[in-house]
């Protein structure tokens, strides 16, 4: 018998690392997948609040080992001055990232749902641990294939499309990445839809992007709401992306705007037809998106959740976009797109049911957005690539 020791198991590194929790269910189902997938290695979980570590358990599996968990909690000082600078600038997340690179040496690589991580490799390209990525949305914006993508190690896709528009930007190579399925599905895929109202009227669900630039919020969004408080034929969800209202001052670093945060007049949510959610847990759980008969929106990539079944949806351009023929719209060749609210009502009608060319343009980028594979679960392909990645026995 050798006397050498074995060596110590490979470590893998969940992190999340963000200030709200619409993050977790794009990664957070691989986990038990992986635990089951390479039994000798540690699958361990980072998180920067409890939130996010509550929110990553209801993912677990009880029937294996309970994974360590680490926090990375940011400090009073990045806390302050993120607060000061009306937390347009994620402080936070980048100082837990710099006080926690020690840490993340012991891993061998990270698995993470955003770009922000990739301020590792910043500091030290060659450093432990890899980085690797799953993109926490299928939508269009331009943000998600981005330069810093080029950065990760390794890059797991949900679908065709993203992968041919990485691909074509050069932020992955053709060996450095795997189309895997979109585990969120399959983190939802049974929950029963919830029922908000206490009438059979249609739900409309308006979910606006927190984008200063390309969000229908603030531009549109008190008229919108005006729209459904004046009527009773529809129910509406307003349940706006999570991020609109968590900051005083909003910031696109990518289109380089500021924009101050619009507050809610209390009335809406008083109305028994109307339903407002600035942030809960079903804003981020497909309730709302499973719940509603159409969709009202602008950039967000739940569109692209929404469409799983074909539905009537309209769009706002609410920033005078050439949109037509560009890549990073094309979720607004799913319905009418408008440029004025007082064209909302004849819209809806118009698109109830819905016609044949949009049904037919979602089926298409539902179809090219998300790959399926009946015979294995997302987060278990996600599994078997990280593991073939990593050399995992």
């Amino acid at each position: 018998m050798s006397s050498e020791s074995s060596p110590d198991p490979r470590r893998i590194g969940f992190l999340f690392n963000h200030d709200e929790l619409h993050q977790v269910a794009h990664i957070a189902p691989i986990i038990p997948a992986l635990q089951r997938q390479a039994p000798t290695a540690r699958v361990e979980i980072i998180t920067s609040s409890d939130r996010q570590a509550d929110a990553v358990r209801q993912f677990l599996d009880p029937a294996l080992p309970t994974p360590a968990f680490w926090s990375i909690r940011p400090n009073r000082w990045s806390r302050l001055a993120e607060n000061m600078l009306g937390r347009m600038v994620p402080l936070n997340r980048l100082s837990s990232l710099k006080r926690s690179t020690e840490l993340f040496r012991h891993f061998d690589a990270l698995v993470v749902p955003e770009t922000t991580t990739t301020f590792l490799k910043k500091i030290d390209p060659s450093a432990r641990p890899k980085l690797i990525f799953f993109p926490h949305g299928a939508g269009d914006r331009s943000i998600g294939f981005s330069p810093e993508i080029s950065l990760f190690d390794h890059v797991l896709l949900p679908g065709e499309k993203t992968r041919d528009r990485m691909l074509a930007a050069g932020v992955i190579r053709p060996d450095n990445h795997r189309i895997v399925g979109y585990p969120k599905f399959q983190a939802y895929a049974d929950h029963p839809p919830v029922k908000l109202f206490d009438n059979d009227k249609p739900v409309v669900l308006y979910n606006p992007h927190f984008d200063p630039l390309l969000s229908s919020w603030f531009r549109f969004g008190a008229q919108i709401l005006d729209h459904f408080a004046n009527q009773t034929d529809y129910n509406l969800i307003f349940a706006p992306h999570v991020m609109l209202f968590q900051r005083k001052l909003l910031a696109s670093v990518e289109h380089r705007m500021l924009k101050l945060r619009q507050h809610i007049d209390p009335r809406y949510a008083a109305l028994d037809h109307i339903h407002v959610d600035i942030g809960s847990s079903r804003s981020v759980d497909m309730s709302y998106t499973n719940a509603a008969d159409i969709y009202i929106g602008d950039v967000s990539s739940q569109i692209y959740e929404f469409i799983r079944t074909p539905r009537p949806a309209i769009f706002f351009n609410s920033h005078d976009a050439d949109w037509q023929g560009n890549a990073n719209y094309d979720h607004w060749n799913f319905g009418p797109v408008l440029d004025n609210v007082a064209d909302l009502g004849p819209a809806i009608k118009a698109v109830s049911p819905l016609p044949d060319i949009f049904r037919e343009a979602q089926t298409r980028a539902f179809d090219y957005s998300f790959d399926r594979d009946d015979s294995k679960a997302p987060s278990q392909r996600a599994a078997q690539a990280i593991a073939e990645f990593l050399a995992l026995s």
